[in-house]
């Protein structure tokens, strides 16, 4: 099992363009880093919709330029896809589509229902057949049950029986709809490119085809966009502000604003903090890349200590790599990474990473860098122990898998054969992530503390951590 937490999903969406097809594929290729398994595009001409979805990454599932003349239309929505609810494959790419009595619809969705579970079974008691095990396929036969006239309606009355995280895209012959939870776990953004309206899950899509960014959709905001203009709504359901803190830490792309701020700047102040709660001498501060590369300068600012990049990544490989044979199975870390022996050798090296998971990631990058010569390594966490799984669309395993659940930092500095170890306190990260408009606290930090703002059904919680 990868020793590392997983991305949840992507979504992109434009209304009113007439290079909306390409201009969604441009989008989505900037959201790679938020799911690789599947990816898709719906588009809309005024009168139908038309899919072309595929497992794979971006680059390989719209490798024919043909098929952007199967997509026509001014407007589109599109998808990439980690799981989190529902196992891969191409019966669960996204968008969703579907022709019912009212037209044609599309949906793509990022995020996790906690009650999915429960809804799906009561759908299927009264008689509804699903052909997925996503739980974007629940939001869709709750919409299509649903006999209030008014698609904006529908999706208010299914936002009162959904919990959990969600971002939503959806789209039909004539607009494009945005909804964003109302604890607001994930970013979502509103921009602009020409005369055109965009939506994205990161800012950095909107810089891929030099769209303006406008503003965050707000949490429990539903937006829509059509021919009349953007009009935006107030969902029925209330919530606390709960922004995920692991976008700031891992999941976005440093170069994204996302709930207001740099993820870049928020990352470096992570490792500024770092350096003040857990100093050490040393000669080198080394990045594991490439996660851990904001936060290292960040920590060799404070410390004064250099920053080198000691560690290469090989880009060329996969989120995963399957060995042809056990008995090069301990050759996965040193396939994605190799040292530098001139930056390490002889040298005290701090190793900055952004998490531990379960640790065989941590102990095989301590003894490499050992092998390449390090007089000692000490490895420095710019979170705390993560010790909960996340039930909001960030796929991570379940708790007994989690090394610090379990065990102690001195246990974990045992197994990962460092000469020392130090993570981040929750108060420093809620620090470097403060936001004007919220407190430190407001945050949610369920996979640190066990705090969890959504509650989900106690009976379905170990079926729950499965589908991770």
């Amino acid at each position: 099992m990868a020793d590392e937490l997983k991305h949840e999903c992507g979504l992109f969406g434009i209304y009113g363009h007439r290079e909306a097809a390409n201009l969604t594929y441009l989008g989505l290729y900037a959201l790679q880093h938020r799911g690789q398994e599947s990816c898709g595009i719906v588009a809309s001409d005024g009168s139908r919709l038309t899919a072309h979805r595929g497992p794979g990454l971006v680059a390989d599932v719209f490798r024919n330029p043909a098929v952007f003349n199967s997509l026509p239309g001014q407007s589109a929505i599109g998808h990439v896809r980690y799981s989190t609810t529902g196992e891969s494959g191409a019966k669960n790419c996204q968008p969703i589509v579907v022709d019912y009595s009212r037209g044609g619809l599309a949906v793509a969705h990022n995020g996790n229902l906690v009650n999915a579970l429960d809804l799906r079974k009561d759908l299927e008691r009264q008689g509804s057949i699903f052909s997925s095990s996503t739980d974007t396929e629940v939001i869709i036969h709750l919409l299509a049950r649903d006999q209030t006239e008014s698609l904006l309606e529908r999706i208010r009355n299914v936002t009162t029986v959904i919990r959990g995280a969600y971002c939503l895209v959806v789209l039909t012959e004539s607009r494009l709809i945005a909804v964003r939870d109302p604890n607001g776990f994930h970013p979502l953004v509103l921009g602009k490119v020409g005369n055109s309206h965009v939506v994205a899950s990161e800012t950095c899509a909107l810089d891929l085809i030099e769209a303006t960014y406008v503003r965050d959709i707000e949490p429990g905001e539903m937006l829509e966009i059509s021919e009349r203009g953007l009009r935006s709504f107030e969902l029925p359901e209330k919530a606390a502000p709960s922004p995920c803190i692991f976008e700031f830490i891992y999941f976005a792309r440093p170069d994204s604003t996302v709930f207001g701020r740099q993820v870049y700047t928020v990352r470096q102040e992570l490792g500024r903090q770092l350096a003040k709660e857990c100093p050490v001498e040393a000669d080198v501060i080394i990045p594991v890349p490439d996660s851990g590369t904001a936060s290292a300068i960040g920590f060799a600012e404070q410390s004064g200590i250099p920053f080198q990049l000691g560690l290469m990544r090989n880009h060329y490989v996969g989120r995963t790599f399957i060995e042809p044979s056990q008995s090069i199975r301990h050759f996965g870390v040193k396939i994605k990474l190799n040292p530098v022996r001139d930056v390490i050798e002889g040298k005290r090296v701090v190793l900055v990473d952004d998490s531990i998971v379960r640790g065989t990631t941590s102990r095989k990058i301590v003894k490499m860098v050992r092998q390449a010569g390090a007089k000692e390594v000490h490895m420095r966490i710019s979170s705390p122990p993560t010790s909960f799984p996340c039930f909001y669309g960030i796929d991570t395993p379940n708790r007994k898998e989690l090394i610090s659940s379990s065990h102690s930092i001195e246990e974990i500095n045992n197994y990962i054969t460092s000469d020392t170890l130090g993570y981040l306190s929750l108060a420093g990260v809620r620090q470097a992530c403060r936001m004007p408009e919220l407190g430190l606290s407001d945050f949610c930090d369920a996979c640190f503390s066990g705090r969890y703002p959504v509650k989900f059904p106690k009976l379905d919680t170990e079926l729950q951590l499965d589908l991770f």
